[in-house]
């Protein structure tokens, strides 16, 4: 037990005669050994390549931080969460290990001169493959460091200190002489004050100006917060040279973000202005996009985009004003952006929703249209020869294009519904050129395209090469059983750099050669948890009622035997999600090939404690037509899991009188709202969740209409307002600092109350320091404690249930 504890509410179990408590400090727990091993184990490394194709760097992850690196200093203002003693993002993912592979040997190079406590926010390749940029995270600050490749020697670059709160943004130069970045002013003042008496009320109006909001948290309360949040985010744009000049390019100013033109002579700016706004988060703020010279000068303003506190809230609204500026990386200074020709609102009829513009250096001529699209733009990819590919995308009726632009006619490549995962042609492959600019890969008039291959017997990766005139499509590879193989990039030499698991073998690089399909290892990395590998696993397919087809993966404990065993206490973990088709509902996504990993996350970790475990159990949402998919949400979510149980049962495994249901934000909604619609399960876990739709009434998850608009379905899919009906018992945990749209901590203290007050079986653990998803080992291993001890009281060892 540690010395830090938290409170608990809810029933106590295991005293003589239970007892109501409100409050009850118990420290923290750990669960079994076995499990404690899984949450322990090493995550998979990553790695990232070098442009020349001659590197992989190896990039390695602790497992879980502690209880101290959450209670580090943390400030919260206009929808974010950063650290302002070393100006970082709060509670990072950092990287904790680097290491140099040489493709062609295969041979490990050492980098020496790192920090001792190494704790990287990004590693980035010069264009020339010859350095690292790497943002080391230290105590009080940020630091700028470089690896020289060849030499494997790390060093401290510069005493510059980034502003890493939103992530840390660098750009190299194209000659890898010097990087670009965000940097904190050296002349920069202490924080400003809190007042000690505030100076007045904080005041809000409108008069019949409409503004609908979706709920957000950590928003400016006050003036105070202003000045934090210009303090803070006052960024000085620098050029850091190899030779450790720093050259100053603007003053402080509030930076959003920053990107040097191909041509090495341009900078594209975005800052934002003032006044901002209580209501919403600093995406929706004002802001000016300006094009600078590297002097720092003005010379073209691209947009001043107003406060956008009042769109609809619809998915397919967008701000009516120039958006998704960017430099073409194909020309030397193009700007091109999307400019919505219905005024941002999906409601206004229009033939063409979006148009795409363009504009070269200096800035002075008229801009010239591109294409004008049915639906939203939604991104661009170009070629040094002057093709580009252009998406558009419509939510409402998740439809996509994709256009072909040269100097001929647009031409439409593909029109189709992105849900359909059967169907999806894939991703085109990308590049660097010699600047270090992403473009397309083009070879001789075709696009490489990868995919997840998704099919009915599950995710087959592949490559295939698309002639973009004629549209003929050639299959080169295609992944193969009894492995999960995904490319990763193209080499020069035509070897493919891959990523290849099976179900017993741990994820690891290789190089194929598309040719001859000889294979070559990169990377050996041992088996993360040998004592789970008894532990089977199988994708499992079955239909709902209505025969739309659905999915799981069941894993059952090691050495389990039906005959001897019979059926088990069986756990089924989901997320609801919405589709406008039963045919894209029923589609099949994952692999049975992929290595069986087993996690604590999701309720893998209790095949280890004699449970059955149906994880990722699909749970549809479908609308057609007129209909959408939460006007029959609660019948759905019945009917899913009637589907899911029988799935268990029909095959030995579990036994029906003993099935729990969980999930965790919108699967702990989900839970929820099953409990108190049926009496189909014998407990419940729900992790982090909403339940009283009344608290987010501008819409919820991919919910376009209002409260406003459709009260009673505000209410019925609201558990908080059935709170009477659940009986079931329910485990509520929720972390205590959640940032989440919606999920506010109270939701969870509220249908506790509910629960409670109407006579229901219920405890709630709210994890101090927590966001929406726990971080901390202490937490996560008392989560599973929790869960644990649930389950096995109210599932595994339950009663037979009386019959009436």
């Amino acid at each position: 037990m540690k010395t830090l504890s938290f409170l608990v509410l809810g029933l106590l179990i295991g005293l003589s005669h239970p007892v109501w408590a409100e409050a009850v400090d118990i420290g923290y727990m750990e669960p079994a050994e076995e499990i404690t091993a899984i949450v322990d184990a090493p995550p998979p490394p990553a790695a990232s390549l070098s442009p020349d194709g001659r590197w992989l760097l190896s990039l390695e992850r602790p497992a879980l931080p502690s209880l101290a690196d959450l209670a580090e200093p943390e400030l919260r203002l206009a929808g974010m969460r950063f650290n302002p003693r070393n100006q970082g993002p709060s509670q990072p993912r950092y990287l904790s290990g680097v290491q140099l592979i040489e493709l062609d040997s295969q041979q490990a190079k050492a980098i020496r001169g790192l920090p001792r406590n190494l704790r990287v926010l990004s590693a980035t390749w010069s264009p020339d493959s010859r350095y690292l940029a790497l943002l080391q995270l230290e105590q009080d600050h940020t630091a700028l460091w470089r690896v020289d490749v060849e030499r494997g020697r790390a060093e401290r670059w510069s005493k510059v200190k980034v502003n890493a709160i939103r992530g840390g943004e660098l750009q190299w130069a194209a000659d890898s002489q010097a990087v670009y970045l965000l940097a904190v002013d050296p002349k920069r003042g202490a924080e400003p004050a809190a007042p000690a008496v505030p100076a007045g009320p904080v005041v809000t109006e409108v008069r019949g100006r409409t503004a609908p909001a979706r709920t957000y948290q950590d928003l400016l309360q006050n003036s105070h917060d202003e000045a934090l949040f210009n303090h803070y985010m006052a960024s000085q744009l620098v050029r850091v040279g190899l030779n450790n000049r720093i050259q100053v390019i603007t003053e402080a100013k509030p930076y959003l973000s920053f990107s040097l033109a191909p041509d090495n002579q341009h900078l594209l700016t975005t800052r934002f202005t003032e006044p901002y706004s209580y209501a919403v988060p600093m995406f929706r703020f004002a802001r000016t996009t300006e094009v600078l010279n590297r002097r720092g000068e003005l010379l073209y303003t691209v947009e001043q985009q107003p406060l956008a506190d009042n769109l609809p809230i619809a998915f397919d609204a967008v701000v009516d004003s120039r958006r998704s500026i960017q430099w073409r990386s194909d020309q030397p200074a193009t700007l091109v952006w999307a400019k919505a020709q219905d005024g941002g609102d999906p409601r206004q009829p229009a033939e063409a929703r979006d148009q795409l513009l363009q504009l070269a250096a200096p800035f002075s001529a008229e801009p010239t249209p591109l294409l004008d699209m049915q639906y939203r733009f939604a991104s661009l990819l170009s070629a040094e020869d002057g093709t580009s590919l252009v998406w558009e995308r419509w939510w409402q009726d998740r439809q996509e294009k994709l256009w072909l632009l040269t100097d001929a006619e647009p031409k439409l490549l593909w029109e189709r519904s992105y849900e359909d995962r059967y169907g999806d042609p894939g991703s085109p492959l990308t590049r660097l050129d010699a600047n270090g600019n992403r473009v397309l890969r083009l070879d001789n008039g075709a696009i490489l395209l990868t995919g997840a291959g998704a099919s009915d017997d599950g995710d087959r990766p592949f490559i295939d090469r698309m002639q973009l005139q004629s549209g003929e499509t050639v299959r080169l590879w295609r992944s193969e059983a009894p492995y999960f193989e995904y490319p990763i990039t193209l080499r020069a030499d035509g070897r493919l750099l891959t990523q290849r698991e099976s179900i017993d073998t741990p994820p690891d690089f290789y190089l194929r050669d598309l040719q001859s399909g000889a294979l070559t290892a990169v990377t050996q990395t041992p088996h993360p948890m040998p004592h789970t590998l008894g532990i089977s696993r199988e994708m499992i397919h079955y239909q709902r009622e209505d025969g739309v087809p659905m999915s799981a993966t069941l894993l059952l404990p090691a050495g389990y035997d039906k005959e001897r065993d019979g059926p088990l206490p069986t756990i089924i973990w989901a997320y609801p999600r919405e589709f406008r088709s039963s045919a894209a509902a029923g589609q099949v996504s994952g692999s049975p090939y992929r290595f069986n990993r087993i996690g604590y996350w999701n309720p893998q970790f209790l095949a280890t404690q004699g449970y059955a475990v149906l994880d990722s159990a699909t749970m549809p949402i479908v609308g057609e037509g007129e209909q959408e998919p939460n006007d029959s949400f609660i019948e759905q979510l019945v009917m899913n899991s009637k589907a899911a149980i029988e799935a268990g049962v029909s095959r030995g495994v579990t036994d029906p009188e003993r099935v729990a249901l969980g999930g965790h934000s919108y699967g702990a909604f989900m839970t929820a709202n099953v409990l108190a619609h049926s009496d189909l399960f014998r407990a419940g876990i729900a992790r982090s969740g909403a339940y009283n739709r009344s608290l987010t009434p501008f819409g919820f998850q991919r919910e376009q209409r209002t409260l406003w608009d459709d009260p009673d379905l505000y209410i019925r899919m609201s558990p908080f307002f059935h709170a009477e009906k659940i009986k079931t018992p329910l485990l509520l945990i929720h972390g205590a600092e959640d940032n989440n749209s919606g999920t506010f901590p109270m939701q969870s203290e509220r249908l506790y109350q509910a629960i409670k007050g109407n006579g229901g079986t219920t405890r709630l653990v709210m994890l101090p320091l927590e966001s929406h998803g726990y971080r901390a080992r202490e937490s996560v291993l008392h989560m599973l404690w929790e869960t644990v001890n649930w389950l096995d009281e109210f599932v595994k060892n339950a009663e037979p249930r009386t019959v009436d």
